[in-house]
């Protein structure tokens, strides 16, 4: 390396903020971007006020839920369970066979790895009204293996009566809310805690469980995309812009039951590349769920791609620097889909 290379190099490491160790479960929104906290707690708060059967029941995980909102509005509807996951769940279920609705947290890579059992036979078998709400979904955490939960999808939507909502942001979390309570079964919900990015708001958006929604249209790429990564495909295709790229964004919050209709109509539309794209890995989520129903119905788009985590353990370290390398930026979206077309 020439010395003005080896200069140039260290002036921009030096103008990069130097990630800390917060960085590995620092909030996902960008910097100046428009946040509420703890939407699910406040969200079910407001629910409750209504529903007298709600209880909220938790794994030592409260305060990193956010349901210590709910804790503290109800304090004699509230069940600190302890680190007990399996119990967590079995005693949901429990208290929903005497009619109560379970509203239950954790990390997600506790509910669908350590609990999963007890979930599918306590909870799914008997098509329990349980609510499962889990935080540090796909990778959302820094902290490596033991905590991404970077195949909680696939494994939740391949368990018979479940619901499986995967939302965008503090507008879709508070719509969601009350609608997994008007839903009479067991449902998961991927979990954004803290202050949780707001978005949705700008696109005149209202959450259906079930139902796809197309944000914006554009005529080159279809972008089909559910939680934090429809928020990454809005800045993709406003960035495209300058590259006169016209861009489309399809939200799917419900990852099971799928929007197929949807999906196939837009998919189905002539001379766009689809990619879909998704916080998780790209065995047995949102992309393959996309490719074989595309597949089923004999649609075959100009060209398909994914955009998602890969088959195989994830490192730790800062989730910036994370999200580039495994290409689920914004940065790394839009470098991906300039090179595909």
């Amino acid at each position: 390396m020439s010395t003005a290379t080896a200069s140039a190099a260290n002036t921009a490491a030096a103008a990069k903020p130097r990630l800390k160790t917060s960085a590995m479960i620092a909030s996902i929104a960008g910097e100046g971007q428009r946040t509420k906290p703890a939407p699910f707690g406040h969200a079910l708060v407001e629910l409750a006020k209504a529903r007298p059967e709600i209880v909220g029941l938790t794994a030592d995980l409260a305060k990193y839920t956010d349901l210590h909102i709910f804790a503290q509005a109800n304090p004699d509807r509230f069940y600190q369970m302890g680190m007990a996951e399996q119990l967590l769940m079995g005693a949901a279920s429990g208290l929903a066979h005497e009619g109560f609705m379970p509203f239950v947290t954790t990390y997600a890579v506790f509910a669908s790895r350590r609990a999963y059992d007890f979930v599918h036979q306590t909870i799914a078998e008997e098509n329990r009204n349980v609510k499962i709400a889990c935080a540090l979904p796909g990778l959302t955490s820094g902290y490596g293996p033991s905590h991404q939960a970077a195949e909680d999808l696939a494994l939740m939507r391949a368990m018979p009566n479940m619901v499986v909502i995967d939302p965008c942001d503090a507008l879709e979390i508070e719509q969601a809310v009350p609608a997994m309570a008007a839903h009479q079964g067991p449902v998961y919900m991927r979990l954004l805690r803290g202050n949780v990015p707001l978005v949705l708001d700008e696109y005149d958006y209202k959450f259906e469980l079930g139902k796809a929604k197309l944000l914006r249209d554009g005529a080159d790429v279809l972008v089909i995309s559910s939680g934090i990564m429809t928020m990454r495909a809005l800045e993709v295709a406003k960035a495209l812009e300058a590259d006169k790229v016209d861009v489309a964004v399809l939200h799917v919050p419900t990852i099971k039951p799928l929007d197929t209709e949807t999906i196939l109509a837009e998919a189905g539309r002539s001379g766009r590349m689809v990619v879909v794209a998704e916080n998780h890995t790209v065995i047995g989520g949102l992309g393959e769920a996309v490719a074989g129903t595309l597949l089923r119905a004999g649609v075959v788009p100009s060209a398909f791609r994914q955009i998602g985590l890969p088959d195989e353990f994830l490192k730790a370290g800062a989730l910036p620097t994370l999200h580039d390398l495994y290409g689920i930026s914004t940065d790394a979206m839009v470098t991906s889909i300039k090179g595909w077309l």
